[in-house]
């Protein structure tokens, strides 16, 4: 049975691609889309990939113990997928998770490629509370077809907090809450539409033969182009398989923005991917992504590093 018909709404009229507006980026996000005019201004390229080598190469100068004492001494990642964690870093810690964003899409003639240089700070508080600061970093993108557009600038920036409520306990699952707010601090090619706060919550299940279940559910206030304000969601369901106390892997759905066509309308994808830790305080990742309509990028592909500092 296609995915389409297994999940009730996508095949409603929010999840049809003909309400994105000509030349706007189909990227998964939680915002509206804010087609804005390009003004080229300089703005220093983010190596990315030469930062992920540096971060790699500090990982293996770390000293790796032998073995893995217990899954909590593990550096414990927001990243890859899409779903996020219960958990906090834990008092006094400091970890970033940066990575690369290649994404590519087809429409109508039109190829849209965009590549984007996430990043993550995570500051915890204490253990129970951590300070989050998130970009989408430098972004580059390119639409050819019967014309060419190329639109380079810095996305928006996002502070919040994350509360870890409770450990799991027997059936129950471990819960964690995250309250966001959006800042159109970007360059005015990606730039949003003032201030969009969200919130949301992770729940993740112990399951048997070394399998967790989590599930993301959350609500954003967005503000359109026209100045109305819409409360959208967002959802995520993620399947993950330790095969060792070093490796894992995962198969996700996600659904990034759920809203109305007139707000800017539903995105849905899925999402495979796995994580290697190489040191207990530095992990590896790489996930691919299909997008399942018309409003999310046909393939997109991320890698990146954590590093607790």
């Amino acid at each position: 049975m296609p995915l389409s018909a297994a999940v009730p709404g996508l095949q409603s009229d929010a999840f049809q691609p003909d309400a994105v507006p000509p030349g706007c980026p189909r990227r998964p996000s939680r915002k509206p889309y804010s087609c804005k005019p390009y003004s080229p201004r300089p703005a220093p390229r983010l190596h990315g990939a030469g930062f992920l080598a540096a971060c790699l190469l500090l990982c293996g100068a770390l000293a790796a113990p032998p073995a893995l004492a217990q899954p909590g001494d593990a550096v414990n990642s927001d990243r890859p997928d899409f779903v996020n964690s219960s958990d906090v870093v834990g008092k006094g810690v400091i970890q970033v998770e940066a990575g690369v964003g290649i994404e590519r899409d087809r429409d109508a003639g039109m190829k849209e490629r965009t590549t984007t240089t996430p990043l993550l700070l995570r500051v915890g508080v204490s253990d129970t509370l951590e300070l989050r600061l998130e970009t989408d970093g430098y972004t580059n993108h390119r639409t050819d077809g019967s014309a060419q557009a190329r639109e380079r600038g810095w996305a928006d920036d996002s502070l919040g907090i994350k509360w870890h409520a409770r450990d799991a306990q027997g059936n129950a699952p471990s819960l964690g809450f995250i309250l966001e707010a959006d800042f159109d601090s970007g360059s005015r090619a990606f730039r949003g539409n003032g201030v969009q706060p969200s919130l949301s919550m992770a729940a993740e299940w112990e399951l048997p033969g070394d399998l967790s279940l989590g599930v993301m559910p959350g609500v954003t206030r967005a503000r359109n182009d026209d100045g109305t304000h819409a409360v959208n969601g967002f959802f995520g369901i993620v399947l993950d398989r330790a095969w060792t106390d070093r490796f894992r892997t995962f198969a996700e759905f996600a659904a990034p923005r759920i809203a109305r066509a007139k707000n800017g309308g539903s995105q849905a994808q899925v999402d495979v991917g796995a994580a290697w830790l190489l040191t207990r305080d530095c992990q590896f990742d790489v996930m691919y992504s299909r997008g399942l309509n018309g409003r999310t990028p046909d393939h997109a592909l991320t890698f990146g590093v954590s590093l607790r500092l």
